[in-house]
């Protein structure tokens, strides 16, 4: 690979998900699955890391072992220095899934008092949270409202927000754009990377689009077709404030060029 290109970052930035020849093996009735091969990948405090590859290539798995939605068979992996176990029972991360998953008869606060709710935080700061989140994802004063009066990006949005409540520094979102058209996914981008500044969290993003993956990444991690593998990982050395026709650039044309190389490079051996 080439050299890589460091984002400005706390000289004490630490690994926040590390994973060591990680492997997932489904067991079915038709055999075996293998979903994830001997994956090595670290991501570091205030990265962003998009995820890209063909269905099928485990994008999704990997970050379900993150949450400890699924469990690896081979291998190890650590979130924040812990097991993805000890990680969900601290929630140290918040997981967007590819659908808002908002409970139509809640409003937008209190679905996103949900989490906070279980967690038994007070009705004060709940209530000082809520406001918090809302403002992040601009949709202040929607809090009374209910998930079907709101457009498909502004319910995604409640589900971020959702996800940001309770604080915590990893934030895991699975192709949370993809159903929405170009125009909003657009918008939603640009919303998400001043999010991301603002907030300094650490993201973890699938995503199938190349320039969604190279427009909003610190680093791209391409995987291979079954059983997934991480053929590639770019450094991105775009800056940091990044305005959507930074798309047209040379460089960012260069480096979705090589982001389509290497998902076609992972199709070669795909048998």
């Amino acid at each position: 690979m080439g050299a890589f290109y460091k984002m400005p970052m706390n000289e004490h930035s630490s690994s926040v998900v590390s994973a060591r020849k990680l492997g997932l093996t489904f067991e079915t009735s038709d055999g075996p699955v293998h979903a994830l091969s001997n994956v090595d990948l670290e991501v570091r405090k205030g990265d962003f890391v998009s995820f890209i590859g063909p269905s099928g290539c485990g994008k999704t798995t990997f970050l379900r072992v993150i949450a400890d939605l699924e469990k690896n068979t081979t291998g190890e992996i650590s979130v924040n220095g812990m097991t993805p176990e000890e990680a969900r029972k601290s929630r140290s991360y918040g997981y967007v899934f590819q659908a808002p998953a908002l409970y139509p008869w809640r409003t937008i606060d209190k679905n996103i008092a949900l989490p906070l709710e279980i967690m038994g935080y007070s009705a004060a700061e709940r209530a000082q949270r809520i406001e918090r989140t809302l403002d992040l994802v601009n949709l202040s004063g929607f809090g009374k409202k209910y998930p079907w009066q709101l457009s498909g990006g502004m319910q995604q949005r409640a589900s971020i927000a959702r996800a940001l409540a309770f604080d915590a520094d990893l934030l895991l979102m699975d192709e949370p754009f993809g159903a929405l058209d170009e125009i909003v996914r657009d918008h939603l981008n640009e919303q998400l990377l001043k999010l991301w500044s603002r907030t300094e969290k650490t993201i973890c993003f699938v995503t199938h689009s190349i320039p969604e993956a190279v427009y909003l990444s610190t680093r791209i991690v391409v995987m291979s077709p079954r059983p997934g593998r991480v053929t590639d990982i770019i450094e991105s050395t775009l800056p940091k404030e990044r305005p959507l026709d930074i798309r047209e650039t040379p460089e960012f044309l260069e480096i979705a060029h090589r982001v389509r190389e290497g998902l076609r490079a992972g199709h070669s051996y795909e048998e």
